[in-house]
């Protein structure tokens, strides 16, 4: 599994400041993230406009953490935070991907972000007593495993016929029931082989069997004891039609 890259972009506020940062992007490492700031990227003599750029350009999200004085400085284009803005609203490296810029609030009651980020979501840092939840809330964010997962569409509960409700089986049946008709309708033969049908479908032999008793149970299928050939029943063949599988 690929270990996300993460830049975080700060303003040098105070010790205090520059050690939140540290911390966080410790704690970030500690959570299999390769968390990147200058703090321990660059020594004396380094070319701190190519550490931006090349940081910008090859992270998969790149934080910044907007306090008041980065907000400003963002916003007056000054500074390294000025540069950085200018990089990521200019051409000047064409494939960096704005979506990956994740807004960090952390302010004392402010929200406010700089102009240029104004439109995304922010992760909201500001109150200490909430970290662990917004730590989690970034933690998620970065390694795309969301807290809350959009569930599956069902089917539509008025698709067939309501007199016939045992003609609506579940997708599995479905599957088995297109296999055994294709069959039929190829064939002479009154019956499909259980091994032709395993073939086919491409599942387990015990996934398979509890499709198949399913399907007998809801009177579409019989199989034959002795050789385990799969007959298609008279209402088996209503179901075939009612769900269009000839």
């Amino acid at each position: 599994m690929k270990i996300p890259k993460v830049f975080i972009s700060y303003s040098h506020d105070s010790l205090e400041h520059k050690k939140w940062v540290l911390e966080l992007a410790i704690r970030m490492r500690n959570n299999g993230i390769d968390a990147l700031i200058d703090q321990w990227e660059l020594q004396p003599g380094d070319d701190l406009p190519h550490f931006m750029e090349t940081q910008l350009a090859n992270s998969d999200s790149v934080l910044m953490i907007c306090s008041d004085k980065y907000v400003k400085k963002a916003n007056e284009g000054t500074g390294g935070v000025g540069y950085e803005k200018m990089i990521i609203t200019s051409n000047l490296l064409s494939n960096i991907d704005s979506n990956k810029i994740i807004p960090i609030i952390r302010q004392s009651g402010t929200h406010i972000v700089p102009t240029f980020l104004k439109t995304k979501i922010y992760i909201d840092f500001s109150i200490d007593d909430h970290y662990e939840f917004s730590f989690d809330e970034l933690l998620r964010t970065i390694h795309n495993s969301p807290l809350l997962k959009k569930p599956e569409i069902g089917n539509n509960p008025f698709k067939d016929n309501i007199n016939t409700p045992e003609l609506k089986a579940h997708d599995g049946v479905l599957n088995l029931m297109k296999v055994v008709v294709k069959y039929f309708e190829s064939s002479s033969m009154d019956y499909v082989g259980y091994d032709l049908i395993r073939k086919e479908i491409n599942i387990s032999r015990i996934m398979l069997d509890m499709l198949i008793s399913e399907a007998i149970s809801l009177g579409y299928l019989f199989q034959s004891s002795q050789t385990k050939s799969i007959y298609l029943k008279e209402k088996g063949k209503i179901y075939a039609l009612n769900n269009k599988l000839v």
